[in-house]
């Protein structure tokens, strides 16, 4: 079976990531799951890559962490957003809708045939 995640590119992680934790505090574990839930698997993120953005967003302050213990009894750091990442995400999501619909209009052109 071929391998059917779809590429990311680093802004649309942070994006993704933005997102999901506007459901609520996860850990790092929980926000790749809930990501992998709602593209019905289309999206995969891995653990280092993950770390990575989370460690980039906490020290941008759109994000903040505490330890604590999850559902099945383990310590993991949990990261929520803060009214920063909040009102980043807002703007964030508007911006990407704007360019998104920009580009999907572009690609939509039917080409024009010409007669001589």
């Amino acid at each position: 079976m071929a391998d059917e995640s779809l590429p990311l590119v680093r802004g649309t992680v942070e994006l993704l990531v933005l997102k999901s934790l506007s459901w609520g505090p996860m850990h790092g574990f929980g926000i790749s799951s809930w990501l992998q839930t709602q593209t019905t698997g289309a999206l995969a993120i891995n653990d280092s890559a993950m770390y990575q953005v989370l460690h980039r967003l906490e020290s941008r302050e759109l994000v903040e962490a505490a330890w604590a213990v999850t559902e099945f009894n383990r310590r993991a750091k949990y990261y929520r957003l803060t009214t920063a990442g909040r009102r980043y995400l807002t703007a964030e999501i508007e911006s990407w809708l704007r360019r998104s619909a920009t580009v999907t209009s572009v690609l939509t052109l039917k080409a024009q045939t010409t007669r001589g």
